[in-house]
């Protein structure tokens, strides 16, 4: 599926702009959810009450893990099958069958059904007072033309997954599909990249697998009813042929007066392995990156940059700021940050301007970012970037990930606490400017005959620490290169632009292997700026 649709689907597309009257469905799952008031018939759309703690699922986790793995059951394939990706857009959620988590409204959900690329269904619960009851698919809750094929399966067929919708109805902010993904629209409104409840195997010569979020309970936040704010806590069932896992995502959406949205998950993950596992990706997130200011040579379109997220951020555990920009390579590559106690990282989408994108459509500029900041000391591992070579956009080809080093053992538990938010761009101290646009080109000097298989790097860098600083104040540049010479490394402020300065070096290496490069400026011995981390590949 090309992640176009996959967004397209968890973006809140195409409500039926009238629908028939719901009769006596309507409010139905609000009372259950937020009230103690019953309604006729309720039992026949939601299942019994059950006692329902983050503990118990931890503890269904756990003996699940010491049982052999069971691939889910597909019923009804042939007529799921028939459900494609066009046919599935025709199905619609009644938007007066929301189901309503707090008795203000603040976070309707709403269900996705299956279909020819999710026809492994998931069970969804609504949680109150420690009462978990499922919610059971019914063909009342969507509207379906007369001939769709959806119409020919029966009452227990189950959902993909879920969206919760902003207070209108109109549009969504966090949706559950497929696998373990999960993602937000973040602080424009925008979907973008997607984040994941776990990876296995990734980044290796073997199939990778994907753990699944089988069952969802859904329950009010704590503190729903504040002004201004939207909560809601995701649990979630994770099960996979090699590991089983308990989730909590309590989650909150704010908006500031100028109608920018800030989301933050504090997640919690408990894991049990069936078996070891080398390679393992926490808080993974899957992006797609094709080309950029820096790679117009990759450029087969006409709009001057594509891409959902532009650059990998990481401060390390000896809180040194790194700026990774992404990068389209001709080879499968992926790149290892080794570190200590991470303090944070994220993909980011850093460039904001419209002019460097020219998609009125899909809107890049309003990609969101992410920030992963991890609530525990994660001890020993890398950082993973993950990169595909891709010549569209249809796919994501950029994976981000924590890497323990000790992997994950076989009959021992783990438990991984982390603060993920979706926004516009993680803050930096006032005392670091950050990298804003990187571009490569011919190396040597204009009006001079160029040097043979000699790059030219040039990296704008921005931020308050440059207020009042002109060329003459001791500022240099610090480049430093894996193997090959440096030369021609000079930098200097931008001539009519406030607090933006430019750096420039070129690079001489032979060979086909990768040349790593890092660049930062400093000024009395000072660091001014995060590090930048960049791979060279000459010949390419």
């Amino acid at each position: 599926m090309s992640r176009r649709h996959m967004l397209a689907l968890a973006g809140g597309a195409g409500l039926a702009a009238t629908l028939p009257d719901f009769g006596p469905f309507t409010n139905a799952p609000r009372a259950l959810a937020g009230g103690n008031t019953p309604i006729a018939g309720a039992g026949e759309r939601m299942g019994p009450p059950a006692a329902f703690s983050f503990e118990a699922l931890q503890s269904r986790a756990a003996e699940l893990a010491r049982a052999p793995w069971q691939a889910p059951a597909i019923s009804h394939a042939d007529i799921l099958n028939r459900i494609d990706y066009d046919r599935f857009q025709q199905i619609k959620f009644r938007p007066e069958a929301s189901l309503q988590l707090d008795r203000d409204g603040r976070a309707p959900v709403q269900l996705f059904h299956l279909q020819q690329l999710f026809r492994e269904p998931v069970q969804v619960h609504l949680v109150e007072d420690g009462q978990a009851r499922e919610v059971y698919y019914r063909p009342a809750l969507f509207a379906t033309p007369d001939d769709h094929p959806a119409r020919a399966l029966p009452p227990d067929t189950g959902f993909s997954g879920f969206r919760v919708m902003n207070a209108d109805l109109a549009t969504d902010w966090l949706a559950f599909l497929g696998a373990s993904y999960f993602r937000s629209s973040g602080p424009y409104n925008q979907y973008g990249l997607s984040a994941r409840g776990l990876a296995v195997d990734i980044g290796l010569p073997t199939a990778e697998e994907f753990p699944r979020f089988t069952a969802f309970w859904l329950e009010a936040g704590r503190d729903a009813n504040g002004p201004g704010r939207a909560q809601v806590i995701v649990y979630a069932l994770l099960d996979s042929p090699s590991v089983t896992g308990a989730y909590r995502f309590a989650t909150e959406k704010t908006t500031d007066t100028r109608d920018i949205h800030r989301v933050v998950m504090t997640v919690e993950a408990v894991l049990f392995p069936r078996r070891d596992i080398a390679r393992v990706g926490i808080a993974p997130f899957s992006s797609m990156f094709w080309y950029g200011e820096g790679s117009r040579k990759r450029a087969a379109d006409w709009r001057p940059e594509i891409h959902d997220s532009d650059g990998l951020a990481i401060l390390t555990g000896a809180k040194e700021h790194i700026w990774r920009p992404l990068a389209n390579p001709r080879r499968v590559v992926t790149s290892a940050f080794a570190d200590r106690n991470p303090k944070g990282f994220g993909l980011m989408q850093r460039d904001r301007d419209f002019v460097h994108y020219l998609d009125d459509g899909v809107f890049y500029e309003r990609r969101p970012s992410t920030w992963v900041e991890p609530l525990d000391a994660w001890g020993e591992g890398a950082m993973h970037l993950l990169e595909i070579p891709t010549d569209d956009e249809t796919m994501d080809n950029i994976a981000a990930y924590w890497c323990p080093a000790s992997g994950l053992k076989s009959g021992q538990p783990s438990r991984w606490r982390y603060r993920l938010s979706w926004l516009d761009d993680v803050a930096l101290p006032d005392a670091f400017g950050r990298a804003t646009a990187t571009w490569t080109g011919l190396g040597g000097r204009p009006g001079f005959q160029r040097p043979d298989g000699v790059r030219k790097y040039v990296i704008d860098w921005q931020g308050r620490v440059f207020a009042g600083l002109t060329r003459n104040d001791g500022v240099e540049i610090v480049v430093t290169a894996s193997r090959g010479t440096i030369s021609n490394a000079y930098t200097h402020p931008v001539v009519d632009q406030r607090e933006r300065w430019r750096s420039f070096f070129d690079i001489d290496a032979g060979g086909s292997d990768p040349v790593d490069l890092r660049v930062f400026l400093r000024r009395n011995g000072t660091a001014l700026t995060e590090t930048w981390i960049g791979q060279y590949f000459p010949g390419e």
